[in-house]
């Protein structure tokens, strides 16, 4: 698969693309020594997110790390490298009858360090949590050449922080990942996908979240259409089944029409993430014949469309009135231009700076696109 390598309209002067967490490593030493900024690339596809970078000499691939390093299927662990894709992982988990139970939205093709360096999770927290709750370990590259571990087998973590949650998220800026370990599960014995277009969806969704097994997904769109995912024995979700009574459809649905689907090409694409209990409330805020897929169940909803500035402005005030946030995960650059992508600062800010110096001290990483 070819990988589009511009970010908000630049493209890089040159790209690296190591075969190994030491030549990675290394290319990052040299750039950093060589006064050059670097964004690291995984799949490519979550490029967008964030501010436009300051500036932009390489592309750091780590689409070359794509080994599997080791899987104890008794220990319910799998350890890779960064570039693996979540379709190859799965592959091999599968074999085994074990799952890692990352969607993130926008798939196919999302690497595991893509998918950890945005902390973008899909319906599937609902049951597992996100990516967080599951990474056990990590091995990061530092822009001054070291190769540092945390968590895991490990145990020790940098500098007394748990960098296991600090490194998700936050866009490479403080390490490019090159490994990770994570807990994995159990294949369920059998699986079913519902979906229902209820007169009152909102109450429907929470009818769901109810139920003795609660399902393991749920996502609610504009259109007022409800898919769950029950996972467990067979006997045990044609019980929720009958309970629910809505009518059984593929599981391929889930990849058409749920968040991995293909549709993601908008022109604007904002996250919103607040309070379950507000989450209607700020989309029916949104201006009529608004295009969004909800998660009822974890307060998070993926706004598309050809969104202009004021009524992204607006959104922004709701979600953040209650606590929340919306972040531009795409975005023209003219839009980028007036239109910070993550919004009000937060109230860590200052320590999020020193972490930010500490790690990077000449900001060879990503400058201008996260945060700090």
């Amino acid at each position: 698969m070819v990988i589009d390598l511009t970010v908000d309209d630049q493209a890089p002067a040159r790209t690296e693309r190591p075969d190994s967490p030491e030549q990675l490593a290394e290319a990052l030493q040299a750039a950093a020594a060589a006064a050059e900024k670097v964004v690291p690339v995984g799949g490519g596809r979550l490029l967008g997110l964030g501010n436009p970078p300051a500036r932009f000499d390489v592309a750091l691939s780590t689409r070359g790390l794509n080994r599997i390093v080791e899987f104890s299927p008794a220990d319910l662990v799998v350890s890779v490298e960064a570039g693996v894709t979540l379709e190859e992982l799965d592959a091999e988990l599968s074999r085994a009858g074990m799952c890692l139970p990352l969607d993130p939205p926008a798939g196919p093709g999302h690497t595991v360090g893509g998918v950890l360096a945005s902390a973008m999770s899909g319906p599937l927290a609902l049951r597992f949590g996100r990516s967080r709750e599951f990474v056990i370990g990590l091995r990061v590259a530092l822009p001054d050449g070291r190769l540092v571990a945390s968590g895991g087998r490990v145990v020790k973590n940098v500098s007394g922080y748990d960098m296991n949650k600090l490194h998700q998220g936050a866009l490479g800026t403080l390490g490019v990942m090159v490994a990770a370990s994570f807990k994995v599960f159990p294949r369920p014995l059998a699986e079913l996908t519902l979906e229902s277009q209820p007169e009152d969806p909102w109450a429907e969704a929470e009818r769901a979240l109810r139920l003795p097994q609660q399902p393991v997904a749920l996502e609610l769109d504009s259109a007022g259409g409800l898919l769950a995912r029950f996972w467990g024995t067979q006997e045990g979700v044609a019980r929720m089944h009958r309970e629910l009574g809505w009518q059984e459809t593929a599981a391929g649905r889930w990849e058409s029409r749920g968040a991995r689907g293909a549709g993601w090409a908008e022109p604007v694409w904002a996250w919103l993430s607040v309070p379950r209990a507000q989450l209607r409330r700020v989309l029916d805020g949104l201006p009529a014949g608004a295009r969004w897929l909800a998660s009822p169940g974890l307060g998070v909803a993926h706004w598309l469309g050809a969104l202009g500035l004021p009524e992204l402005r607006s959104a922004r005030t709701a979600a953040e009135s209650t606590g929340g946030t919306l972040v531009l995960v795409a975005a023209p650059r003219s839009l980028k231009d007036e239109f910070d992508a993550w919004g009000a600062p937060p109230p860590n800010l200052d320590w999020m700076q020193r972490l930010r110096t500490a790690f990077d001290p000449k900001h060879t990483l990503s400058p201008g696109r996260f945060v700090v």
